[in-house]
């Protein structure tokens, strides 16, 4: 079976993620992306990263996150979240994270997140097996784009075509 390279999520916007103009808080919107992920690492590539850090004391924590905010998420609204690996090293993953709208004709928001795999037990960074490194060649999905404000602008761009 191939492994996907994107993959992707609907979700709907709930009145507790939401500001008082029912707008999606800005805050939110990383819980919905970290959400996605969590949800597509385990449909398609088999990875929990939760039982891994009860079982083994191993899994990834965040590094750092660049975001931008393209378009306003309502109270109710549905959306279309898609995520990729973008890079990674023996230590180190970056995923690309995109919301939109249900129909996907506007970008509603965009997040590179960093991750980095830990060890929880030792307290201190780990490098990837064999075995993840290959899964992450496997389902490596790279961008031309290396800086995030050139990438947002590349989206946007492409978004006003459709």
């Amino acid at each position: 079976m191939e492994l996907l390279k994107t993959v992707s999520s609907t979700a709907t916007i709930r009145f507790q993620d939401c500001d008082p103009f029912n707008h999606l808080n800005n805050a939110s919107y990383i819980n919905y992306f970290m959400n996605h992920r969590e949800d597509q690492l385990i449909k398609a590539y088999g990875i929990d990263i939760y039982d891994m850090a009860r079982k083994l004391g191993k899994s990834w924590v965040s590094n750092s996150n660049q975001i931008a905010y393209i378009k306003p998420v309502f109270l109710m609204e549905e959306v279309h979240i898609e995520s990729q690996l973008i890079a990674f090293d023996t230590s180190n993953l970056k995923v690309e994270m995109r919301m939109y709208n249900k129909e996907k004709t506007h970008l509603k928001a965009i997040i590179w997140c960093g991750f980095t795999h830990f060890n929880l037990l030792k307290q201190q960074k780990e490098l990837h097996t064999k075995a993840f490194m290959s899964l992450f060649q496997t389902i490596l999905n790279p961008i031309e784009e290396s800086q995030f404000d050139n990438r947002v602008d590349q989206l946007r761009f492409s978004s006003t075509k459709r």
